[in-house]
C-alpha cells in the first residue's frame, strides 16, 4: 500500500512556520506500516527549508519516506512522468473529509 501523510496538523500539531507537538500516535502505526512493506510518501505544502526541517524531525521520530512531495519510481515509470498529483492508495491530512458526507451536507443546503 502506498500513504501519502501530510505534515502540518497531522504528524504534529499545526503551528508552521513552526513545528507542533508531534502527533506520536500516528507516527507509531506508519512506523509500523512500513515494517510490513507499506511504502510512506511525505505530502506537505513545505518547501525548501521549511521542508528540509520536516524531514529531519521525522528522522529525529524514527519515520522515513520512500520520497518527498514526488511519486514513487514505479508510478513515475507506469504513468510516464512525475505528475502533481501524488498517487496513493490512502491519504491521510488533517483536512480530509469524508466525500460522501460532504455531498450530502452540500444537498441539504440547497
Amino acid at each position: 500500500m502506498i500513504i501519502a501523510v501530510d505534515f502540518d496538523g497531522t504528524l504534529c500539531e499545526d503551528k508552521y512556520p513552526f513545528i507542533g507537538r508531534p502527533n506520536t500516535q500516528l507516527i507509531n502505526i506508519l512506523k509500523y506500516a512500513e515494517q510490513f512493506g507499506d511504502r510512506l510518501i511525505l505530502w506537505t505544502c513545505r518547501s525548501g527549508r521549511q521542508l528540509q526541517r520536516a524531514v529531519r524531525w521525522c528522522e529525529e521520530h524514527g519515520l522515513y519516506f520512500d520520497t518527498v512531495n514526488a511519486n514513487l519510481p514505479e508510478i513515475v515509470e507506469k504513468y510516464g512522468g512525475d505528475s502533481r498529483k501524488i498517487f496513493a492508495d490512502v491519504y491521510l491530512d488533517d483536512r480530509m473529509q469524508d466525500v460522501a458526507e460532504f455531498f450530502r451536507q452540500e444537498l441539504q443546503a440547497v
